[in-house]
């Protein structure tokens, strides 16, 4: 009994360590995008909330595109249709 609750003890005090040095669990490759990921489709720029470049440690060269519903995509950033929508948000951002 006593190594149980020594055990469980020493788990949540690993928690709250954890948690309150912003530590994520997480891995730093979930937010990589790999070859099944990538969508294929033009998503329409209205329904684009905000955009990730992925970090250069990852395999492809990738945009997570977070849509206003909340789902995410990888998008290739040379596509053609990407490319138009990063320059109208440039344009837009430095007309304002």
């Amino acid at each position: 009994m006593k190594v149980f609750s020594l055990a469980l003890l020493t788990l949540l005090l690993a928690a709250l360590w954890t948690g309150s040095q912003g530590v994520s669990l997480r891995s730093p490759y979930s937010t990589c995008c790999y070859k099944d990921m990538f969508i294929r489709k033009k998503i329409l720029a209205s329904n684009i909330k905000s955009y990730q470049k992925t970090p250069s440690h990852c395999s492809h060269r990738a945009v997570r595109v977070e849509l206003l519903n909340g789902r995410k995509f990888c998008v290739d950033p040379e596509e053609r249709w990407f490319q138009r929508y990063q320059q109208q948000k440039k344009s837009t951002s430095s007309s304002t």
